[in-house]
Order: C-alpha cells, then sequence, then structure tokens
C-alpha cells in the first residue's frame, strides 16, 4: 500500500513536467517566430526609411551628383527616354511617356 502512495505522486510528477515541458516547448517557438518577424520588419523598415531620407530626396540625389559624379551627368528631356523589350525575338522599343498627338503638332 505504501508502494502505491509512493509511485501515484511520481507517476503524477513525470506527467505534470511532461505536459509543462511540452508547453515550455510551444511557447519558446512561438516567440521565436515572433523575433524572426520582427527582425524582418525592422530590415523593411531600415531600408525604406533609407530610400526615404535618401534616394528620394532632390537635394541629396544634387549633392551627390555634385559631390560625386561632378560634370558626368547631364539632364535629359523625360520624352527621350525609351524602354527596350525583347518579345518573340524581336527588339521592341517603347518611348517612356508618350507625347499627345496635339503636342507633336505645335512643334
Amino acid at each position: 500500500m505504501r508502494r502505491i502512495f509512493a509511485i501515484i505522486p511520481i507517476i503524477f510528477l513525470i506527467l505534470f513536467t511532461t505536459y509543462i515541458k511540452g508547453t515550455t516547448k510551444k511557447f519558446e517557438k512561438e516567440i521565436f517566430n515572433g523575433k524572426e518577424e520582427l527582425r524582418i520588419f525592422k530590415n523593411k523598415y531600415e531600408l525604406i526609411l533609407l530610400e526615404h531620407n535618401y534616394l528620394t530626396s532632390p537635394e541629396k540625389l544634387f549633392e551627390y551628383q555634385k559631390k560625386y559624379f561632378d560634370d558626368e551627368l547631364t539632364m535629359i528631356e523625360i520624352e527621350n527616354i525609351s524602354s527596350i523589350k525583347f518579345e518573340k525575338k524581336k527588339l521592341v522599343i517603347n518611348k517612356f511617356i508618350q507625347k499627345k498627338k496635339h503636342e507633336t503638332k505645335e512643334q
């Protein structure tokens, strides 16, 4: 009888420990996934912030042009920009911005 009273708490403790260990693993997995998602969002945020602060600012672009390129960069009209595509083994060149018909007649 004494053995039964000694074995029952031990079995209960083993089962309780197993349950706690499984629950802890589940929580650790959720925490790890959350940290990974947070890291990804931080990287995206830093890239977007970089783009916003440096790449989209006209003042910064002019500053970089003067600092790194001197007179190597020149302004061109946006109508002169074209895109090149390969379609069915043919080279297709399209204007980036199409002029309206009434604009071309006036010039």
